[in-house]
């Protein structure tokens, strides 16, 4: 009689070994190939079935077995595959794989990344969108030159003003088209990707809406001012204290020198020199001539939030001039003479930061 209970104890942990080593021998092959994110573009065909899908999976490194794959099908039978093209990711699982399937969310081959970078102007953005869309150079400008458009547009958005639709200002929405990557459909016209950007723009600028409008410089004069600085500080990780600095030029009738506006007045990129004729020009954006001291008539750049911040926190100093290395160490003076002396020695020790296109 104990001989025959130990057997049948032996054959139930048998059993049971074999239940658990069944168990986790599917878990494994249900579960991701990798863990790559990579896009891979998978197509489904009218009236394929989930079975009939396991052979194109395996093919495409989807899945780990077409068996363990038709095992998991056959237990959960699910519905709904709907013909189209997915985007699917070898370290989603075999559920997963299944979920987007049948959710039908399908690849929309209309829709197009684009990335617009911290820095980038309104030249950058039309070429991001002729690029990437139909739509045209001159639907763009003449769009940004819509004065009932923009109307609207002030109406709608708190951070807007009437100072974007002065005259001397190249475009109107320089500075207000917020710096990231979105996805936008190829068929959309020009209005909805501004009205994107700007979207996000407000979520950046909402969360400091109060700090802005009481701030003694309007909104418009931040973001001027921020645009130059995006640029201006290049490698440089101490924004604040640029921005004290140029801040300590306003207040005291200094001009503020900015080498990036005359590139911006006179729509070069910083792949070639100023002359001295570019620098002495007089017009509404050249911080270098000697034409008006302060800030531009607007900004030059779309600027981060960072960079918005830091002008509304700048470091308190009596410093008047900045130059940053190509590490990223920023070097401040009170007069020319330490600036020029601290410029010469970088560039002397090989530190040196160049602008590059």
């Amino acid at each position: 009689m104990k001989k025959l209970v130990r057997i049948q104890k032996t054959f139930l942990i048998l059993i049971a070994f074999v239940i658990i080593v069944c168990c986790l021998t599917y878990k494994y092959n249900i579960s991701a190939v990798n863990s790559k994110t990579d896009v891979i573009m998978f197509e489904v065909t009218e009236n394929q079935t989930f079975l009939g899908l396991a052979s194109s999976l395996d093919k495409n490194n989807l899945i780990k077995s077409e068996l363990f794959y038709k095992l998991y099908i056959k237990l959960y039978k699910p519905s709904n595959l709907q013909a189209g093209v997915y985007e699917l990711r070898q370290n989603m699982d075999v559920k997963e794989i299944v979920e987007k399937l049948s959710g039908g969310t399908t690849y929309n081959k209309n829709i197009t990344r684009i990335t617009f970078v911290e820095g980038f102007n309104m030249l950058d953005f039309i070429d991001l969108v002729t690029t990437n869309t139909s739509i045209t150079k001159e639907e763009i400008t003449s769009t940004l030159k819509d004065t009932s458009y923009l109307d609207e547009l002030i109406e709608e958005y708190w951070f807007l003003s009437d100072d974007i639709k002065n005259k001397k200002i190249y475009y109107s929405l320089e500075g207000y088209l917020y710096p990231n990557t979105y996805e936008i459909d190829k068929n959309w016209d020009v209005k909805k990707i501004i009205e994107l950007l700007l979207n996000e723009t407000k979520i950046k600028l909402d969360p400091y809406k109060e700090q802005i409008n009481s701030n003694e410089y309007s909104i418009h004069e931040l973001i001027t001012l921020a645009s130059i600085i995006e640029l201006e500080s290049g490698s440089s990780a101490d924004t604040s204290g640029i921005a004290g600095v140029f801040f300590n030029r306003l207040e005291d009738g200094w001009t503020l020198g900015s080498d990036v506006t005359t590139y911006y007045a006179e729509q070069k990129d910083f792949s070639t020199d100023l002359s001295n004729a570019e620098l002495n020009d007089c017009n509404a954006y050249n911080t270098r001539g000697t034409c008006f001291k302060g800030l531009p008539v607007g900004p030059i750049s779309n600027p981060s939030i960072d960079t918005i911040k830091a002008v509304l926190n700048p470091t308190s100093s009596n410093y008047y001039y900045f130059v940053a290395d190509k590490n990223g160490k920023t070097y401040f003076s009170k007069t020319a003479s330490e600036h020029e002396a601290t410029t010469a020695k970088l560039k002397k020790s090989g530190l040196w930061y160049e602008y590059t296109n």
